[in-house]
């Protein structure tokens, strides 16, 4: 022991481990913390690329619904896009897309894109390779069914995903796509506060998600939703804003590439711009 100071190099020792120890902790816990985030997080791009939308400064705004088809407030909804002539993009879950084809048919009729987002809606983070796979193509299958070829697009429920999510993805020739902005609505909040949520986040580019169904039952009550819509289409519309789909948000990303580029906009894409924006 040191006589002057009274600490033992043993008891030194030990501080020093001891206070190591606590630093590879703190630190593993703030990489599980960032990982898990990332999983859940709409525009992380730690396990992969993902559309989020087109950034600051475009004009265009991309309304996107999940977990349709919903009988009767999709339908409600597809009045309000008509009214506005307005095409949005549709996430639909295969078990209602098998129940109602009705309405998804009546998507396609107007002019809408419908994606996959899954058949059971499960969260895809805690799900095997075999099970991503399945709960993906037999989505594909029960759109296909009623409208022989949908989109190519594909959003995670809950936005849950790993790499191996959006490696299967991929493989499958779906492409990823989260979002910039939400109304927070799955709870069927009064449409003031969807309103208010969008309104908050929006700056030019971005996609929007909102919820024309819900994921536990049919006929989950989306009547807010519906009147929010309404009332961000003629907003947004007054302000010189314009409504896509997400594949025309795409492709008028990748024409302003070329034409920045100075290559035309007849030019070949390269392998850049035809994967999706990372936010």
């Amino acid at each position: 022991m040191d006589l002057k100071s009274g600490i033992s190099p043993l008891n030194c020792g030990y501080n020093r481990l001891g206070m190591l120890a606590y630093l590879i902790t703190t630190a593993g816990l703030a990489a599980a913390a960032s990982a898990g985030y990332q999983s859940m997080s709409p525009t992380g791009q730690w396990y992969g690329s993902t559309f989020t939308g087109s950034g600051g400064g475009s004009k265009q705004l991309a309304l996107t619904y999940d977990d349709g088809p919903n009988d009767p407030h999709t339908l409600r909804l597809l009045e309000v896009l008509a009214k506005h002539e307005v095409r949005a993009t549709f996430f639909l879950i295969g078990r209602y897309a098998e129940q109602r084809p009705d309405i998804v048919r009546a998507m396609v009729e107007g002019g809408h894109v419908v994606g996959n987002h899954t058949y059971n809606h499960l969260l895809l983070t805690f799900r095997t390779a075999a099970q991503v796979r399945t709960d993906l193509e037999l989505c594909r299958q029960a759109l296909r069914a009623v409208i022989r070829e949908p989109s190519n697009l594909f959003r995670p429920p809950f936005g849950g995903r790993r790499p191996g999510v959006l490696r299967i993805a991929r493989q499958m020739g779906l492409a990823p796509v989260m979002w910039s902005v939400t109304g927070y609505d799955w709870n069927a909040p009064p449409a003031d506060e969807i309103e208010r949520k969008v309104t908050n986040r929006v700056r030019g580019g971005d996609v929007i998600l909102l919820h024309d169904g819900g994921h536990l039952e049919m006929g989950a009550d989306r009547s807010q939703t519906v009147t929010a819509t309404d009332r961000l289409i003629a907003k947004y519309k007054s302000e010189g804003r314009q409504f896509v789909t997400i594949p025309a948000m795409m492709e008028a990303m990748t024409a302003g590439r070329r034409t920045t580029s100075g290559r035309g906009p007849g030019a070949t894409p390269t392998d850049s711009e035809t994967r999706s924006r990372a936010g």
